[in-house]
């Protein structure tokens, strides 16, 4: 069957060959960014080749010491950090399955990751001797657009290389390609305002004609109205907590430019505290049992045109924050593009519904249908508050309300959660990074 690729780049490696067979899931192909990455990318190519096959990976694709690694590497000796002999070394899951994979030995990969972690990408460099990449926001090749994008492009005749790109990563998107064909006009910014030196907002678009009648619902507007109603038979209880998110917020601004967002951040703190709680992560049998869940999966309420779907982040207490952040970056593209798969946004254990960035202060949330607890959580605001001692302070609180599932968790049960959870959030922000 053909198998279409999302991205554009320059083909490095064919993993499985015309006429052969691979399990589904399984990588067919090695895409390149960059042409000059192609020789990197062909060296691990073979080396997993060489793994999936089951054939001895060859001595010399391992990477030399990194006693002999070459000048040049000093420069980035601000952002990468080489594991000393007997030191453990500090990697991502993915990392250590790629090296291996590839026979690389992660002792003498230097890492660009939170904390010097070795991130797949040093992986990947390093099975083709390269010089470790340094830890910059990844930004799409010229000509990289959006499906949408791309198929209006082609239809105007327009050269997606020679447009610059205002979407995620720097794509083309569909906005992009009308505006350059004058179907849309851009939305210009006004001057700055004489007293403060502040653009003014940019207006919000006039209303359309009010809608009237009858209209049949899409299937995924179906399939949420369905589950909402499920919801009907399930006795339900609510608490609420306030959290000082100041420290939180600190730790976002130092690593935001890895493109570790708000949500990572939120679904990392989440999962390390259901740990504690595999109760709040378990749901109800109808049988009359109590069905405890392996994994820690979060799922995120992410709101599309005429629906909502609930991608999955699996495993988020296992993984690193620069990992759990392309994850998350790469489950909402393929929401908004319409292209999960059922794994992707059905095997939630644990629910977060974030509104906080529509200045909503707080709010209750409904529990999903198989799940014991989904949260709710509102925006972070300024707030005057009373320390100990009697004096007056401002610090950025947000209210987070948990829903449950009576029939197997209880108050005290959530209490405990919330309070865990503030004290991580406020105290403890630096075991987001563990």
């Amino acid at each position: 069957m053909d198998v279409e690729s999302f991205e554009g780049g320059f083909l490095a490696s064919i993993l499985t060959g015309e006429g052969q067979t691979a399990n589904v899931g399984a990588p067919v192909a090695l895409l390149a960014a960059k042409k000059e990455d192609v020789p990197a990318l062909q060296a691990y190519g073979q080396a997993l080749k060489a793994s999936l096959s089951g054939a001895p990976t060859p001595v010399a694709a391992a990477p030399a010491p990194a006693a002999a690694a070459p000048a040049p590497a000093a420069a980035t000796a601000a952002t990468t950090v080489a594991t000393t002999p007997g030191e453990r070394v500090v990697a991502s899951g993915y990392a250590k399955k790629l090296a291996s994979e590839a026979g690389v030995d992660l002792t003498a990969v230097s890492g660009t990751g939170l904390g010097g972690r070795v991130v797949s990408a040093n992986v990947i460099a390093a099975a083709g001797g390269k010089a470790a990449p340094k830890p910059l926001g990844y930004q799409s090749p010229a000509g990289a657009a959006t499906p949408l994008g791309r198929k209006l492009a082609e239809e105007a005749g327009l050269d997606l290389k020679t447009m610059k790109g205002t979407g995620e990563f720097g794509r083309v998107t569909a906005d992009d390609v009308l505006i350059a064909t004058g179907k849309k006009s851009p939305i210009k910014k006004k001057a700055a305002a004489a007293a403060g030196g502040k653009p003014a907002k940019a207006p919000k678009p006039a209303p359309g004609p009010m809608p009237t009648g009858i209209k049949p619902m899409d299937g995924m507007m179906k399939a949420v109205a369905k589950n909402m109603e499920k919801t009907l038979d399930v006795p339900i209880f609510r608490v609420s907590r306030l959290i000082t998110t100041d420290k939180f917020d600190k730790l976002y601004a130092e690593v935001k430019g890895q493109g570790v967002s708000v949500s990572a951040l939120l679904a990392k703190a989440v999962a390390i505290t259901l740990a504690r709680y595999p109760i709040l992560n378990a749901a109800y049998d109808p049988s009359g049992a109590i069905k405890y869940n392996a994994d820690i999966n979060v799922a995120m309420a992410v709101a599309l045109d005429g629906g909502l779907i609930t991608p999955t982040l699996k495993n988020a207490d296992k993984m690193d924050l620069v990992s759990l952040g392309a994850k998350w970056r790469e489950l909402v593209k393929k929401a908004q593009e319409k292209r999960l798969t059922p794994d992707e946004y059905t095997t939630g254990t644990f629910t977060i519904s974030n509104l906080g960035m529509y200045g909503v202060s707080a709010f209750d949330a409904i529990l999903p249908p198989g799940q014991g607890s989904i949260l709710a959580i509102g925006g972070s605001l300024p707030t005057v508050v009373v320390r100990k001692d009697g004096s007056f302070a401002v610090q950025k609180q947000m209210t987070v309300t948990i829903t449950c599932d009576h029939r197997h968790i209880y108050g005290a049960d959530a209490a405990e959660f919330l309070r865990d959870l503030a004290e991580l959030m406020e105290e403890d922000v630096e075991s987001l990074l563990d």
